[in-house]
């Protein structure tokens, strides 16, 4: 039928803003990494997006800068070439990416200077801190690696 539209012409980016998703910008480092910017408790960070982490992260040194409440942790963490690394929990964080936002956000504290080392060796800006499964998981996120954006429903 002519005029008729065709419903599958319609962009990832249209199907999920009329299915209420909001679109983040995500920034590709020479690491291949994505690069996200985020708000912990009303302060901006850097951060690596990463749907390999189980658990979002912050380095020890972000304890002070984003007002985080750290108690020691039994969990040991691992990833990026380290293992068994000490960790502690800050629990009741106020996140926000974007347009999206969670509160009572639990956040692992550890030793992100290996992840950080990596990166300044490829000239790329180190980071707060890591986005992982549990808030892309909250957010119901897609991920859309063509145009560098992760949607996170509101």
């Amino acid at each position: 039928m002519i005029g008729k539209t065709d419903k599958s012409s319609a962009t990832l980016k249209d199907f999920l803003l009329e299915k209420g998703y909001i679109k983040v910008k995500l920034k590709l480092t020479k690491t291949n990494h994505f690069e996200i910017k985020a708000t912990i408790n009303g302060i901006k960070g850097l951060f690596i997006l990463d749907t390999g982490a189980s658990n979002s992260c912050v380095g020890f040194e972000g304890v002070e800068t984003f007002k985080l409440t750290a108690k020691d942790s039994e969990v040991k963490a691992a990833g990026a070439g380290a293992t068994d690394m000490q960790t502690q929990i800050s629990k009741k964080n106020k996140l926000k990416i974007g347009k999206w936002k969670k509160d009572k956000v639990a956040l692992i504290l550890f030793n992100l200077s290996h992840v950080n080392t990596a990166l300044l060796s490829y000239n790329s800006e180190p980071v707060d801190g890591i986005i992982g499964a549990d808030i892309l998981t909250k957010a119901k996120a897609v991920i859309d690696y063509d145009k560098n954006y992760v949607y996170l429903k509101l």
